[in-house]
């Protein structure tokens, strides 16, 4: 019994994902996926002129024999920082790939993206920016069982069903707005807050032939507020909250990491946090930091209902970030709190 309700919410989420209201995809560790959550942010990097990164979620591994899987690649660059009067621009690209279950359902998306950052004085920055990109999502219909192929006690793929796919593959455009705003009145403080819009063009993404607004992507929102504030020589820490909102779905994320400084000028740190999803998921991360070489490790540990099925046992993430100064910059001045 208990494997053929996992069997059944298996359906019930795929069924999802082919919904025009299926909700994008998204990283507990959204402190990390920066171009994913707002474009404003390429090339938004206080402490660097550049990073690249990849990130990876494993996700539904206690419940599905297959479980979802979610990778990215990204990275950004700031250009003509000493070109520009107080600003400069940044620049950046992002790969995303998913697959669900047994890759019955699989998307792949590529964005670029540009933004342009000003200092208003000393103590302050405005960041605006935006990215493009081009988005496939693709199903392998014969991997798929219906309502109306089940018998009673199994999913006969044998069993004839209503449900028709049009298409197995759907591409389409997609572009985001955000922007930024950072405030560091001292070299110990800096505190930060964004807003985006995704999906501003409406694209439209659906397997099935119809003629109506079914398949239009809702335009999903995004805001954050972070603060990095340096406690003493060897500690600095990073409280972050996060909050989207898509149709009639939302999430609201909070909780705080901190740095401990292992050597003299902070080449090596240990990275400690605690995250908590509203009624979903308690996230304890784990991470450790060399020579600007970031790995961050973090758990969803269920506890909505979902608990019942998964044993708590939601997501896995990890994250690799390189950050770094070009030869001519290596003695610049970041502007958020440093060892």
């Amino acid at each position: 019994m208990q494997k053929l309700i996992k069997i059944a919410l298996f359906q019930v989420l795929m069924l999802a994902a082919l919904n025009s209201f299926a909700q994008d995809l998204h990283f507990s560790q959204f402190f990390n996926s920066t171009l994913t959550t707002n474009p404003a942010n390429t090339g938004f990097i206080p402490d660097a002129d550049y990073r690249l990164g990849v990130h990876y979620r494993n996700q539904w591994s206690s419940v599905m024999s297959v479980p979802f899987k979610t990778m990215s690649a990204f990275g950004d660059a700031q250009l003509f920082r000493d070109r520009l009067e107080n600003g400069w621009l940044g620049v950046g690209a992002v790969v995303l790939a998913d697959e669900a279950g047994s890759g019955s359902l699989r998307s792949t998306k590529v964005y670029g993206s540009i933004a342009y950052h000003q200092m208003l004085g000393s103590s302050s920055l405005l960041s605006a920016g935006f990215n493009l990109g081009w988005a496939n999502k693709r199903v392998d219909q014969s991997s798929l069982k219906f309502p109306d192929q089940f018998d009673g006690k199994f999913f006969d793929n044998g069993l004839p069903t209503q449900v028709f796919l049009a298409n197995n593959s759907v591409s389409y455009f997609d572009m985001q707005v955000g922007m930024n705003y950072a405030y560091f009145p001292q070299e110990n403080v800096y505190i930060n807050a964004g807003y985006s819009i995704h999906h501003v063009n409406k694209p439209r993404e659906t397997f099935f032939n119809n003629q109506t607004n079914d398949g239009i992507i809702p335009m999903r929102h995004i805001g954050f507020v972070n603060a990095i504030l340096k406690v003493n020589e060897k500690v600095i820490i990073n409280p972050n909250v996060y909050f989207t909102t898509q149709a009639k779905a939302t999430e609201l994320t909070g909780g705080m990491n901190a740095n401990y400084n292992l050597s003299e000028a902070g080449e090596r740190q240990l990275i400690a946090g605690l995250y908590y999803r509203h009624k979903d998921a308690v996230i304890p991360m784990l991470g450790f930091e060399t020579n600007n070489l970031r790995f961050t490790f973090s758990y969803d540990a269920t506890i909505s209902s979902m608990k019942n099925f998964n044993n708590y046992r939601g997501a896995s993430e990890f994250t690799l970030v390189k950050k770094g100064f070009y030869p001519e910059n290596v003695n610049r001045q970041s502007l958020c709190p440093k060892f």
